[in-house]
């Protein structure tokens, strides 16, 4: 039996049309060894029922409904399972397609032609962030068998063991349909960051020197000098087990524990390196120095890497010590520096030696390593709401009897904290009591403080402050680190989020770097972020793009103004509702000069996997980078014309105001979401360490962008993405068309229709209507069917926009891949309809409806991929 729709997978490319047909086959074998061949049967039954509804009639949607509605619930659970499995076996066909030699070929890294292009890649600084929310709804056991099924595809296109292969790739898929694929219980932040690591370990860990040496070649072969030894054009840091917003599982103890487990992890995977390297550096010959330094050995550069191995040896036995165990810093790695000094000594030999071909080897990625992932691994940042240090500020003001006007600090205007804190800041003797009544929250605040300021810092990035509005917000986290003894000038970074902190964020970096105090702190460097999410879901997709369009080009204004360099961290999420899209397109939509030749951008949930996960595929996405920071830095898109941003501006009104007469404004549509939508049951699937909601209320003010987002992709509504923009686009089609047409040449613009589109393409109002059929009432059912027709009405618009005759017309490897989805998705939506209707009316069968519906949440979103 094969799990594949034929007339869909006709047009895709043979290799991979054949790698789907083969996976789908033999999943069906493990199902009917399993299950039996009637079971099997009905799998391609309600396959087949699919398929016909997809192209059929409401007649064909009835019966497929209703064959699902008679499956008993305990059978329900395995029926998901196959679909679920199938999705998750194409996106392993399509993932390893994507990394054969044809497909490699066209991403290519792309240097321009520029005079200050050497010097430019010399600093190169991209960093790529590894966040504490993920969507990936896969247990890692679940992943290494996908891993190690693409593994076998690679191999079997590499060295043609075609019979092998087929032996193994039938094991890993029983293996897979016999395991448990949904977590039973919520990931601890320290999972999470086990997770991380697991994918610099086994990808990035490989994928990075490899690709600074296609770098190297390219820049050769332009005429240029390979890369510096000590340059780092790419590094990554993380927020697993630093990320404290809203999330009561991330303590000081477990930031602590974090980045003990990445020094752990360091010291192995450089314990790894240096085994190779003693194993290599086998000659004799070598320059006085290291003679000086090993005495008169035979061996002299496997001497010397003996000390290193030793050290190495005892810097992972103390990481694994609980976290404050006092070490000789002379005694272990304790900083990278310490650990680049040897092997620096052993590469300048080799060179001094004539041996450069041995020097520029497995040494020279060593050596990289070091630069960018250091005795620490990745660089943890912190964050934390700004309102969290208010309240510990406030707190010690009332002990301390200081008061201002009466107030506590809390209630004082911006200018007089300001004074305060700067007045403290400059002040020798500290402020806080040793011992004074702080409350729990407070306690918490300052033992994170404490904990980063051990070892002065080390591991830690940066502290990242969420909601962040005024001067003030920053002042006061330094303030905290500082009577927590922190040394070192960390960089804290305030997060601008709300429609209203992007568009007041220019006046608050302006004032803030007006400070003297603070700009010999920051040395003239300042780090800004920029919330994609949750602006996006205060205004909608469309005006919250344009919002951050407009901050960073004023950002970089103020920036210049004080002398300042500026770079710009971008909190994108993996969906189009929170700011996901194309990385390449992305960073090449950027105002002019806001990208100059740095660049911080997250990479949140399965994104992680699907970009990062394996190392070919971690080696395009560094090469789609570097290739856009280089276009961006170097050659900039020109400056939209003023016409242009005065359109952009008043459709952005227009959309923010629609959006929130819906979102905000409409009192029944708290519970449209609640009753259409799995949002409350999100919950039991164990998404991340971090609750759904901020605060325990009903509102969406407090729900988190991302089960925002994920609760609308599961029925196919994918509001977030489009809400508001279709009011927009409407009005200003019917009166400025050929306009808009023109500003598809702004690559701003450009990049939000295109979004827009594969958005539009993903949703599908038909079973958007049937969730709202089976599980909302009429009024609800009416809402439902407003929402559709202006789903199919911007549809229209966008077409006429773009001058296509359908959606996706110029990506029909997309479309393709989409419509063979659908016959698998589809009927997961289904099932997840009459699931979520007997979890409510709380059926006798609740623990196998659970689980079911949670198989159909992982499935949806295995089958979308960028769900959140």
């Amino acid at each position: 039996m094969s799990l594949e729709s034929k007339h869909a997978l006709h047009h895709l490319e043979a290799p991979l049309r054949e790698d789907v047909r083969r996976l789908g086959e033999l999943l069906g074998e493990s199902i009917a060894a399993d299950r039996g061949a009637a079971f099997l049967a009905q799998i391609e039954e309600v396959r087949a029922l699919a398929k016909a509804a997809r192209s059929g009639a409401d007649a064909d949607w009835q019966r497929l409904s209703q064959f699902l509605a008679a499956i008993p619930t305990e059978e329900m659970v395995d029926v998901a399972r196959a679909f679920n499995q199938f999705l998750n076996l194409a996106n392993i066909a399509e993932q390893h397609h994507l990394t054969r030699p044809q497909q490699d070929q066209a991403v290519q890294l792309t240097l321009p032609d520029h005079a200050d292009l050497q010097t430019t890649l010399a600093n190169l600084d991209i960093e790529l962030v590894l966040t504490a929310h993920p969507t990936e709804v896969l247990r890692r056991t679940m992943i290494q068998k996908y891993d190690a099924i693409a593994e076998l595809l690679w191999a079997r296109d590499l060295e043609g063991k075609a019979a092998t292969n087929e032996q193994d790739l039938r094991r890993l898929i029983a293996e897979a349909w016999h395991t448990d694929e949904i977590r039973q219980t919520r990931p601890t932040p320290q999972d999470e960051a086990r997770w991380g690591f697991a994918v610099l370990e086994s990808s990035l860990w490989h994928a990075l020197p490899d690709f600074l040496r296609e770098l190297d070649t390219a820049m050769v072969e332009r005429g240029l000098h390979p890369l510096p030894l000590d340059a780092a054009p790419i590094r990554f840091a993380t927020w697993m087990g630093g990320d404290r917003d809203g999330n009561p599982n991330v303590t000081a103890a477990v930031t602590a524990e974090v980045l003990m487990l990445a020094r752990w992890m360091a010291a192995d995977l450089f314990l790894r390196d240096v085994d190779d390297l003693q194993a290599s550096l086998s000659m004799r010959r070598c320059s006085d120095e290291l003679r000086a330094e090993v005495g008169e050995s035979v061996e002299p550069y496997r001497a010397l890497l003996k000390q290193v191995r030793e050290r190495l040896l005892r810097t992972r036995e103390w990481a694994a010590e609980p976290p404050g165990t006092e070490v000789a810093h002379d005694d272990i790695y304790y900083t990278g520096e310490q650990l680049m000094a040897p092997l620096l000594l052993c590469h300048r030999s080799l060179l001094n030696c004539g041996m450069r071909e041995i020097a520029n080897g497995p040494l020279l990625d060593t050596l990289r390593r070091v630069h960018a992932f250091g005795v620490n691994l990745v660089r943890l940042d912190v964050r934390q709401d700004a309102a969290r240090h208010t309240e510990v500020l406030d707190e010690l003001t009332r002990y301390l009897d200081i008061y201002r006007g009466g107030a506590s600090y809390a209630d004082w205007p911006e200018a007089e904290r300001q004074q305060f804190l700067l007045t403290e800041l400059e002040n020798r003797r500290p402020l806080f009591p040793s011992v004074w009544p702080v409350s729990e929250e407070g306690a918490e605040v300052l033992e994170t403080c404490r904990t980063i300021a051990q070892g002065d810092g080390a591991g830690v990035a940066q502290y990242v402050i969420s909601m962040a509005t005024s001067p003030s917000d920053v002042l006061a986290v330094i303030l905290l680190l500082r009577e927590c003894g922190l040394q070192r000038n960390l960089p804290v970074v305030p997060l601008f989020e709300t429609l209203a902190d992007l568009e007041g964020a220019t006046q608050s970096i302006d004032a803030l770097l007006s400070i003297p105090w603070y700009r010999a702190y920051v040395n003239d460097y300042q780090q800004v972020m920029i919330g994609y999410s949750d602006s996006a879901k205060d205004a909608g997709q469309f005006a919250a793009a344009w919002a951050q369009y407009q901050a960073q080009e004023r950002l970089v204004a103020v920036a210049q103004s004080h002398g300042v360099r500026l770079v710009l961290f971008h909190g994108r999420g993996g969906a189009v509702g929170r700011g996901g899209g194309p990385a390449q397109e992305a960073i090449l939509s950027q105002p002019p000069g806001s990208v100059a030749g740095a660049l911080r951008v997250t990479e949140q949930g399965e994104m992680i996997r699907w970009k990062l996960g394996l190392p070919r595929l971690a080696r395009q996405n560094l090469r789609r980078y570097v290739s856009a920071t280089l276009a961006a830095t170097l050659s900039p898109p020109p400056a939209a014309s003023e016409t242009w941003r005065e359109r952009m501006a008043a459709m952005s009104d227009t959309a923010v105001t629609a959006y929130r007469a819906v979102v905000r404004d409409d009192e029944n549509f708290v519970a449209l979401l609640r009753d259409l939508t799995p949002e409350q049951e999100l919950g039991i699937l164990a998404l991340g360490s971090r609750p759904a909601r901020r605060k325990p209320t009903a509102g969406i003010a407090s729900l988190r962008a991302i089960p925002w987002v994920f609760a609308w992709t599961q029925v196919r509504l994918m509001l977030p993405a489009w809400l508001g923009t279709h009011v927009a686009l409407r009005d200003a089609m019917q009166t400025h068309s050929e306009q808009l047409q023109s500003m598809l040449n702004w690559p701003f613009y450009r990049m939000q229709t295109d979004m827009l589109e594969m958005v539009l393409a993903k949703a599908d109002v038909d079973l958007a209507r049937y969730y709202a059929q089976r599980l909302t009432d009429g009024r609800q059912q009416q809402s439902v069917e407003e929402l559709c027709q202006a789903l199919r009405g911007l549809t229209e618009d966008l077409l006429k926009l773009k001058g296509q005759p359908h959606l996706l017309a110029d990506d029909p490897g997309l479309a393709e891949s989409l419509n063979v989805r659908n016959t698998y998705l589809d009927p997961l939506h289904l099932l997840q309809a009459e699931l979520l209707a007997r979890w409510r009316n709380k059926s006798v069968d609740a623990e196998a409806v659970e689980l079911a519906l949670k198989v159909t949440m992982a499935g949806i979103a295995s089958g979308l991929r960028n769900t959140g």
